[in-house]
């Protein structure tokens, strides 16, 4: 500004210079023109300041304001920085500490494997040392053995020099053993030749009638041991076993039932009947329906017959007959109702015989499938006898026959009270009843012996314990005692007619008796063509002839009787 106020003046000096000398006035208006204009200038250059200074100070306010922000700014970046500094140095604390342990840890550790390593090397070096020692001990030893094996070797060599010296003198012998069997075959021959025109008779005629001769003697030799033998385990055995099975026979008593497919039904009238068979033959159509139970009404007098092979199912539909005859009512509906109670208080007898049974025999422990099953056998009947009956008869004998041989009795017992326990299944079941049985046994948790007794009392599996083999007994001796089984007529008289026809065949009989219901078989024999001897050959024949042909309870004793005479003359 104040170059623009000179330049101002200069231009007006200039401009009033030419001028002044013709016009003073107007060289002190310009005068005074010029000290306004320097007056002004003085304002504006007053103005000039202030607004400098005053420029001046807002520019050092907004200057001090901008330190300050910026000291300000500086320490919040310092003090994040700091903080950040300290958390990095926590973290490189800890990661020294963690690095610290762990280096202390895999210090540890291969501390601990060098030691390892150093007892490896020990033993190893001990080890190394035993192998040395063994080596050369082995060394040692193999020096032994070859000095041993060369002298075994001369040895051999000596004895194989021998040999075959033996050799040459085997082969010349052999040689005249040629020449000398040679030489005994012409005699042979010659002597052969000279036999047959002695005699008259060939080689294999000669041959022929010497082992002729030779059969009856050793037929009378082996019949001779044969009785020896018998003789010998009778006298030691026969008094022992009777006395046994007489005791444990003696000591059971058991009732015997005989039951036959028909069931008889009593009436309180004979008009009863007619309900029975309904209109048109409702009643009887869906009593058999439901039952399966064949109902037969005749003429007899208040009494109906109901017929069914499986004996279980008969006596279900005998109990519900009975029950609709009490009621009174009989229909369809009643009918099925009635059925369904008599089924249930069957099982409940059979549950309950079952239970009686064991408690007979001292057995608890059977498995409830088992238990059910054995009660059937309540309505079951074998050849007429009882099959609970008798497997309890046949327990008892078998825990006698056990206490009086001194062995334990309760493998047997449980065998023999369970070997006919196939019998209590239907037809549906195929096979043997004994190995049916061994099957459910085994199925249900019983013992390997107790499963061998059931298999083996009929021998379809051959008897390998003392167990089964009484088991065996027992059955024998319930099913084959007097009165304890019945069999058909016709059937009885067909048995005992083929046992005698069996004895009747054979060389030098005279008679023969079936006696004790074909239990035993008595044989006379012609004392002329039969002697002692073949009388023994002959029961044997016949005991044998009988077990492959026929089928029987209990066993058939064959007794050949041969009449001894000694005649003498007085002259």
């Amino acid at each position: 500004m104040r170059r623009l106020l000179d330049e101002a003046v200069s231009r007006s000096a200039s401009e009033v210079k030419p001028a002044a000398e013709p016009d003073l006035g107007r060289f002190a208006l310009l005068s005074h023109e010029a000290q306004a204009a320097a007056e002004a200038a003085d304002a504006v250059r007053r103005t000039a300041a202030e607004a400098a200074e005053e420029l001046s100070v807002r520019t050092r306010r907004d200057a001090e304001q901008l330190r300050q922000d910026a000291q300000a700014e500086a320490q919040r970046t310092i003090a994040a920085a700091r903080a950040q500094a300290a958390e990095l140095r926590a973290g490189l604390e800890n990661e020294r500490t963690r690095i610290a342990g762990e280096a202390t840890a895999a210090l540890a550790q291969d501390r601990k494997e060098l030691q390892e390593a150093e007892q490896r090397l020990r033993a190893a070096t001990q080890a190394l040392a035993d192998e040395q020692h063994a080596l050369v001990a082995d060394r040692r030893r193999i020096g032994s053995e070859s000095s041993e094996l060369a002298s075994a070797k001369r040895a051999l060599e000596a004895k194989a020099a021998a040999l075959a010296e033996q050799e040459a003198d085997l082969r010349k012998q052999a040689g005249a053993l040629d020449q000398r069997e040679r030489d005994l075959a012409a005699a042979d021959a010659a002597r052969e030749a000279e036999l047959v025109r002695i005699s008259g008779l060939t080689v294999e005629a000669a041959r022929a009638e010497l082992l002729a001769g030779q059969e009856e003697a050793v037929r009378r030799d082996a019949a001779m041991m044969i009785r020896r033998i018998e003789s010998e385990a009778q006298n030691s055995a026969k008094q022992r076993a009777r006395a046994i099975v007489a005791e444990a026979i003696q000591r059971v008593a058991s009732d015997q039932t005989a039951q036959t497919v028909v069931a008889v039904v009593h009436l309180p009238a004979d008009e009863v009947k007619g309900r029975i068979i309904g209109r048109e033959g409702r009643n009887i159509r869906a009593f058999e329906t439901v039952t399966g139970v064949n109902v037969i009404i005749d003429d007899t007098p208040e009494a109906v017959l109901l017929s069914c092979f499986d004996p279980v199912r008969r006596e279900i539909g005998r109990i519900t007959l009975e029950m609709l005859i009490d009621d009174g009512r009989i229909h369809p509906h009643r009918i099925e109702e009635a059925f369904e109670r008599a089924r249930d208080e069957v099982d409940v007898l059979c549950r309950r015989a079952a239970e009686d049974a064991m408690l007979d025999v001292r057995i608890t422990d059977l498995h409830p499938e088992l238990v059910a099953l054995i009660g059937r056998l309540k309505y079951r009947t074998s050849y007429g006898q009882n099959v609970l009956g008798h497997l309890v008869e046949t327990a008892h004998i078998a825990r006698a026959m056990a206490a009086e041989l001194g062995i334990d009795p309760t493998v047997v017992t449980r065998g023999a009270f369970l070997h006919d326990i196939g019998k209590a299944l239907t037809h549906e079941v195929p096979g043997s009843h004994a190995l049916i049985g061994a099957d459910l046994a085994r199925k249900y948790g019983e013992s390997d012996e107790v499963v061998h007794c059931i298999e083996a009392h009929h021998d379809e599996v051959a008897p390998s314990t003392v167990e089964a083999v009484l088991t065996q007994a027992a059955d024998a001796c319930s099913g084959g005692r007097p009165g304890a089984r019945r069999e058909s007529l016709e059937s009885y008289v067909q048995r005992l007619e083929r046992i005698e026809a069996i004895a009747g065949a054979k060389k030098g009989v005279e008679k023969v008796f079936a006696m004790q219901a074909g239990r035993e078989l008595r044989v006379m024999v012609k004392p002329d063509i039969v002697d002692d001897v073949e009388a023994h050959i002959l029961a044997r024949e016949v005991a044998k002839q009988i077990e492959e042909e026929l089928t029987y309870p209990g066993q058939v004793r064959v007794t050949v009787i041969r009449e001894s005479r000694a005649t003498e003359i007085a002259r």
